[in-house]
């Protein structure tokens, strides 16, 4: 039944497109329902009225995103939002440990961007955004290194566009931008939601216990030697540890050949499940370069993806296939205790 908003008073108006936000047509399939996690919905899940709004032109309490979390009291207990109007913000921007409950709330991905040009022999010292506090929120922001390519193995390699190190950190349709180490997922429990994630080489590391849901990974070539880019970089050490990367219902595709990741530590963890892959994946799917010892412990692993590049004929004899029973504990919340901190989720 075809409804016309033009029918209605501008209150039910309002409503119809905000239902059309929440409701889409699938593929021909009939109707179905995808849920969209936006900015309202999370402050109200947040529940505070306290805001510090950044304006690049002045219209705001600062022009600097930097300025409006210096602000922030430290031991800071109750959520705060930063509201950041739409602009470039071309500034380096750290959330120290000490300033916790921050939601940095954008105009939306390609509207409101941070931006910053850094190569380092240092990943974490390049990184353009870094947070460090645990309980934090973005929604509608890019985070970008623009930072040229740099040399491979010199000292001047890395360029990244995030680094989260905090535990409970949740983005909301945000974007990760660079050339090379795009971002760095350093530790603590992280949730990614409709993502874009840009970049050629290890373009997501680190030690991080993170879910990627419905996030969207392109791949740029890599010019610099010989050897094939790899979307991750995992970094577990020991079966103690319960970090790990998973990927669900997204979307890798690009320009360049690229693996799904290579072992960054012998307990590597890392899990592809409903993802779309280009034939930008190549067959061999994973790689161990890097990690000289046994293949055993390694955990890479995809569980029923689709499109040209998801074959398994030619992966890695290491890397495997899940079952259903093997996949279910990676499909869950729980693999974040997700339903204990995070604001909102659709999963």
């Amino acid at each position: 039944m075809h409804l016309s908003c033009k029918q209605y008073s501008m209150n039910v108006t309002f409503a119809c497109i905000l239902v059309t936000l929440v409701f889409f047509l699938d593929n021909g399939n009939g109707v179905s329902v995808k849920s969209v996690v936006d900015s309202p919905l999370l402050t109200q899940k947040i529940s505070t009225n306290r805001t510090i709004k950044v304006d690049a032109n002045g219209q705001g309490d600062f022009k600097s995103v930097q300025a409006a979390i210096d602000s922030v009291p430290n031991g800071n207990s109750n959520w705060i939002i930063i509201y950041i109007s739409k602009g470039v913000y071309r500034e380096k921007v750290h959330i120290p440990r000490n300033k916790p409950y921050i939601f940095m709330r954008g105009k939306g991905r390609g509207r409101t961007t941070i931006v910053w040009s850094e190569n380092s022999e240092d990943s974490y010292r390049s990184a353009t955004f870094k947070c460090e506090a645990p309980h934090f929120v973005a929604y509608g922001i890019s985070f970008k290194n623009e930072a040229p390519t740099g040399i491979a193995y010199t000292s001047q390699n890395q360029s990244v566009a995030a680094f989260v190190g905090g535990d409970k950190a949740a983005f909301y349709h945000c974007g990760f931008f660079s050339s090379h180490n795009t971002l760095f997922d350093s530790k603590g429990r992280h949730y990614y939601h409709n993502c874009y994630i840009q970049g050629s080489i290890d373009f997501i590391f680190g030690r991080g216990q993170s879910i990627y849901h419905e996030c969207e990974i392109f791949v740029i070539a890599n010019k610099r030697h010989e050897i094939q880019g790899s979307i991750t970089a995992h970094s577990r050490q020991s079966t103690k540890e319960n970090s790990g990367f998973v990927f669900v219902k997204g979307k890798v595709y690009g320009i360049g050949d690229v693996y799904l990741g290579r072992a960054n530590g012998a307990y590597s963890r890392v899990v592809f499940a409903n993802t779309y892959f280009s034939r930008t994946v190549i067959p061999q799917g994973w790689t161990n370069w890097s990690h000289s010892g046994s293949t055993g412990n390694l955990h890479q692993a995809e569980y029923k993806c689709h499109g040209p590049g998801s074959a398994s004929t030619n992966r890695a004899t290491w890397s495997k296939q899940l079952t259903d029973k093997e996949a279910a504990p990676f499909l869950s919340l729980d693999f974040i205790k997700g339903k204990e901190w995070l604001p909102a989720w659709f999963f």
